[in-house]
């Protein structure tokens, strides 16, 4: 049976109920209130002058009763219907809603008119699922896209140095090695960061007690002779920062901030601050850089995947886009935020903030 015809029973037969115990109530009332039998003052109307009021009223009240009773059944099947109808008339939109956005099309939205009840709320839910999925289905085209055209770009270099080189057997093979190494160093290095950005999308990861501030200090020391070599100085100061996470992500996350930092600076003296704190029930891992002003649209754009400055394009250390993004999607798969704001004086500060949780604690 479907819900309306459901419903439709249920209103019909409560309504019998209640109908059934009424006339009980009105009979009950008669049988207690009303005497069985009652003296005749004309005497000659009956022989024994007595008159029977109880069962003259069961043989009146009983086939109206009935008559009540059936007419109750008819206009509770018919009234039940209608109702059942008007009060699932929401969820048949939302069906419809569901069957549509099945079908591929995720533009489409219930907008359920009327007063906010419970598929009020349930249709209000359905729109803002169906929008966050329209986006993040979005996102992931355009994702595989650049992806697409950013391992498309090494591929052809490589086959392109590959035919000059078999076309002309007199070239140095020492060059042509050297550029197929670099190109092919850069294709490794998107492809890992197209698995990290996978594998922290799915949250497919084991958490464990981790302190940011040692995670800051292992990425500077690492990161140290690529700051020298570009003539920046750190600072570094913070608190002991626990939380809850993935060792290797948030060491990533912490590497791509502090590398970013370092590359996107003043030619000359430039400076990388890395601060952790400790919050009541968060910790906060802030690295600022000096560098180009930069504008709150350009900064808003920095995490996008593939983004990236001139820059960055032309140095040695170009990377792939994906530092900020993976940064961003790390941060989001623990359940922190992110926030980019530019220095008035140029460069930008970048603050992740995460869970705070107590060492020995889960």
């Amino acid at each position: 049976m479907s819900v309306r015809l459901k419903l439709t029973l249920s209103y019909a037969g409560f309504l019998m109920i209640a109908g059934v115990l009424l006339l009980a109530a009105v009979w009950v009332f008669l049988l207690r209130y009303v005497p069985d039998r009652a003296m005749l003052i004309n005497p000659d109307d009956r022989p024994d002058g007595v008159f029977p009021i109880r069962s003259v009223l069961l043989d009146v009240f009983a086939p109206r009763a009935a008559a009540v009773l059936a007419f109750l059944l008819v206009f509770g099947l018919v009234g039940g219907w209608i109702l059942a109808g008007r009060m699932l008339a929401p969820l048949t939109r939302i069906t419809d809603a569901t069957r549509t956005a099945t079908n591929g099309s995720l533009s489409h939205r219930i907008r359920l008119p009327g007063r906010k009840d419970e598929f009020r709320e349930l249709a209000d839910a359905f729109d803002a699922m169906l929008a966050r999925l329209e986006a993040h289905v979005a996102e992931q085209q355009r994702f595989a896209a650049n992806a697409s055209h950013e391992l498309r770009t090494p591929l052809a270099v490589s086959k392109a140095l590959l035919d000059v080189a078999r076309a002309d057997p007199n070239q140095d093979t020492g060059e042509v090695i050297d550029r197929l190494h670099a190109v092919n160093t850069r294709a490794i290095d998107l492809t890992e960061a197209l698995l990290l950005l996978s594998h922290a999308d799915q949250r497919s990861f084991t958490r464990e007690h981790v302190d940011l501030s040692l995670l800051a200090e292992e990425a500077v020391e690492t990161l140290l002779p690529l700051a020298e070599k570009r003539g920046v100085t750190f600072e570094t100061s913070g608190d002991i920062t626990p939380t809850l996470g993935s060792h290797a992500l948030l060491l990533q996350l912490t590497t791509n901030l502090v590398h970013n930092a370092i590359v996107h600076n003043l030619p000359e003296q430039g400076t990388v601050w890395v601060d952790t704190s400790a919050r009541p029930d968060t910790v906060v891992l802030t690295v600022e850089n000096t560098g180009e002003k930069l504008t709150p649209q350009q900064a808003s754009t920095l995490t996008e995947r593939f983004q990236r400055g001139t820059e960055r394009v032309h140095t040695d250390h170009a990377g792939v886009g994906l530092g900020l993004a993976i940064v961003k999607t790390i941060t989001h798969a623990h359940d922190g935020t992110l926030t980019l704001t530019p220095r008035p004086d140029g460069g930008i500060r970048i603050a992740v903030e995460l869970p705070a949780t107590t060492p020995g604690l889960s």
